[in-house]
Parts: structure tokens; sequence; C-alpha cells
């Protein structure tokens, strides 16, 4: 916290702390994985690089540089002995006042990390999840500002993931205010038919940094993917569709408002898919790119 490392029992805040009061924080999450050479924090410069144009939309002064938080993601995985791990950066405003105005307050950061096993379950890795298409819509770009990774734009988040859990679905989709398809709760979506991929336009949703890893491995597969507008219905008639994220990694999806996806099992793209994510996080084959940093 704020450059000095604390035990996690004492690591609190101010009940006025402003960004507990009015949401305007920013936020990443990373994933560390077990390889051969010792743990390493899976596209940690993106992470870090994203995290900084989160606080560049939303106006917020950045109390650390780039380099001195990238070894702050680092020393938390070294310093408690982690292994594999999920990794998560905040910055926040303080307690220094009230109001909506933040010109006066003075910003933080903080980094944890904790084991944490698969966000959807290893079950849902396995064999895939329900999903419920909420009620609930993405939030316009002129009103969330969608390229920043936001705490307050996770409100309708949680929301949809709260209506799809009391359908009994394990994830939400949302959809953006045409009635596109936008993205999970907190993944993005990829369609597959045949052998051609799809995933709704970047311009309306948060362009994940694993969704982007996704879209090099498909390449070296051979396979295209398109990024365009998805219409719900070509969710239902999709041969297979899996969700990407840092927290979910890559998941398959098996149902979609009841309808059964392709055969009900993941199919034999996102199985091949997950098998280059995982061998590449896992440091068991080269990353097409410098994507791996060793802690």
């Amino acid at each position: 916290m704020d450059g000095e490392f604390v035990p996690w029992a004492e690591a609190r805040v101010h009940v006025l702390t402003h960004s507990l009061h009015y949401g305007l924080s920013i936020f990443e999450g990373l994933r560390a994985y077990e390889t051969p050479r010792g743990p390493a924090i899976f596209r940690l410069h993106e992470h870090i690089e994203r995290l900084f144009h989160s606080a560049q939309i939303v106006g917020l002064s950045m109390p650390f540089d780039r380099a001195t938080l990238s070894e702050a993601c680092c020393a938390v995985v070294r310093n408690n002995a982690l292994t594999s791990c999920y990794i998560r950066p905040l910055c926040f405003y303080g307690a220094d006042g009230m109001g909506l105005h933040t010109d006066h307050l003075r910003s933080h950061a903080m980094v944890a990390a904790w084991a944490w096993e698969p966000y959807l379950g290893e079950e849902g890795l396995r064999k895939g999840i329900r999903v419920k298409t909420a009620s609930f819509r993405r939030q316009h770009s002129n009103s969330a500002l969608c390229k920043a990774k936001a705490s307050s734009n996770y409100i309708i988040s949680m929301l949809a993931l709260q209506e799809a859990r009391m359908a009994e679905c394990e994830e939400a989709l949302l959809l953006d205010n045409d009635g596109f398809v936008a993205e999970g709760s907190g993944e993005n979506i990829f369609l597959v038919h045949g052998e051609q991929l799809a995933t709704p336009d970047p311009a309306c949703i948060l362009d994940g940094i694993t969704r982007r890893s996704v879209i090099t491995l498909a390449g070296e597969q051979g396979w295209t993917v398109q990024e365009r507008r998805i219409t719900r219905d070509e969710v239902y008639t999709a041969d297979e569709v899996f969700l990407t994220g840092t927290a979910a990694e890559l998941t398959p999806v098996r149902e979609v408002d009841g309808r059964r996806i392709g055969t009900g099992e993941p199919g034999n793209i996102t199985r091949q898919l997950q098998t280059d994510f995982f061998a590449i996080v896992r440091g068991q084959r080269p990353p097409p790119e410098d994507w791996l940093s060793h802690v």
C-alpha cells in the first residue's frame, strides 16, 4: 500500500475514502502462473499500460510510475511465496474530503496477490458453463467510458451476474444499447461458426488482453477472427462459444438462455485454443511475443 508492504489484515482505508463513496477508482487483474523457471506474470506490461490508460481516461493522477507498479506486482508474488496466483492493482482517491470535485484529493495505490482458482470453476473450464442474457445493458461508451477499467463500470456487471445466478446460470451476457452482443459480466466473448471466429467490435467493450492473445493464437492456427457486431441469435446458432478474461482464462460455454450450443460440449477450436493458451502461460512452449514476466 502506497509503496510499503503491510500484512493483509492491516491493509485498511478510512470509511470516508472518496472512492468508496463515489466509485472513482481504477484497477487491473493479472495472473501469475507456475512455470519451469518459477512464477511468471502473463502480459504484465500490457496490463500496467492499460491501468495508466484508465487513469488518463478518468483523470486520476497516478501516484507511482509504470516501472514501480510493475515491480510491485512481481514483489507481492515473491513476498507471499506464491507460485500461481491472481494479482490486483488498484488506484483510488483517499479521505481528504467529500464532494464530487477531485482536484484536492490525493491518489493512492495498492497491489495484492492471492491464490485464486479458475473464476468460473475447474468444471467450467473442462465442461463449459451456462449463460443467461441479462436484462441490463452494457453502458453506453459516452456514459461509462468503456475503455477504462474503472470500478464503477462493474455495477451493471454485478447486477447482471446476480440475475444470471438466480436463473441457475454461471454467467451473464450483456447486450449493448443497440441490442448487439457486448460481453460477459467480466469477460469477452467469442463465437465459432465452422472455422470462422467472431468477437464483438472493440468499440463498445473493454478490449481484453486475454482477448487479444486469443486472436493472436487463432491466427497461428490459420483461423481468422472477425471483429464485428454480433446478434443474439448468432450466439444461439454458433457451433462453439467461449469466454476470455484474466480471471476466467478461456472458459467454454455449453448453453445460452436454455439453448444448447453446438453439441453441448466444448468444441475442437475452443479446446485447441485452451491448450495453446495454457501451454504458453505455464511455460511449456514459447509465446509468440514477450508475454511472460518471470518473477
